[in-house]
């Protein structure tokens, strides 16, 4: 069984993010949405349990996917998980420099591949970090989440 785990923080899961869900999902048999539960650089979180909600809602009806919190190395929980690949989205050169030099430690540290999957042009400026900042001064940003 092919299992790749999509890992993040998810605060909150947008249509970025579904969009990598869904053109990732043909790849596998089993898609796990791996959410953050612990980020020291990001100490204002939503609670994980509000997270993995949103996104099971998204997804109740696709068997393939399973939604879960981990704490540490996104490397451990994918070899936890019996994964062998990490998928990720790129939205920018920066984006990819980041990536990579991570790909190359899950690489030779855990033995885990990472598929890069390049965000869709219309989507490529949606971040969480700016919905979160949209959302802080009242803007409706419910474009940006998945129905």
């Amino acid at each position: 069984m092919k299992t790749g785990v999509f890992v993040g923080t998810f605060d909150p899961f947008t249509i970025g993010h579904d969009s990598i869900v869904r053109r990732a999902l043909p790849l596998f048999d089993r898609l796990v949405i791996g959410v953050v539960g612990d980020n020291v650089n990001k100490p204002n979180m939503r609670p994980a349990e509000e997270r993995i909600q949103a996104i099971v809602d998204i997804y109740r009806d696709q068997p393939a996917i399973e939604v879960k919190t981990y704490f540490g190395l996104a490397m451990a929980f994918a070899r936890q998980e019996g994964a062998q690949f990490i998928v990720k989205g790129v939205r920018s050169v920066s984006d990819f420099e980041h990536e990579q030099w991570q790909a190359d430690f899950n690489r030779r540290l855990g033995g885990i591949e990472t598929i890069l999957l390049y965000t869709e042009p219309e989507l490529s400026s949606i971040s969480s970090t700016a919905v979160r900042e949209l959302q802080h001064f009242g803007v409706d940003v419910s474009q940006f989440l998945p129905k």
